[in-house]
């Protein structure tokens, strides 16, 4: 499940960075780069990480994506900005991912 869960982030991803770039302008523009961006680099750091057997990091990627992101793209489509108070709880989850995969990796 966390392969399709992370393809299916990628390909989110994709599709909020294209809008972003040719069908969005001001704010909503940024949000949408941005959103794409994080997700589709934690798509495949949670790829990355399910063929290392770090099930747990990867699933902290793909969840902490999805929040940050879509927090952001919702908010460039309309939402109210204080949805970007939610939006560092994605944050935190990818760090805790990449501290979780840090630790499994240690000697």
């Amino acid at each position: 499940m966390l392969g399709l869960f992370a393809a299916l982030s990628g390909a989110l991803a994709v599709i909020a960075g294209a809008f972003g770039a040719h069908g969005a302008q001001g704010d909503a523009q940024e949000w949408l780069r941005t959103g794409g961006q994080y997700q589709l680099v934690h798509a495949v750091a949670a790829l990355v990480a399910l063929r290392m057997d770090a099930r747990g990091p990867g699933w902290l990627f793909v969840a902490g994506g999805a929040v940050f992101a879509v927090t952001l793209y919702a908010m460039a489509l309309g939402a109210p900005r204080w949805l970007g108070a939610v939006t560092p709880v994605g944050g935190a989850l990818m760090i805790g991912g990449w501290l979780w995969l840090a630790w499994s990796l240690r000697p």
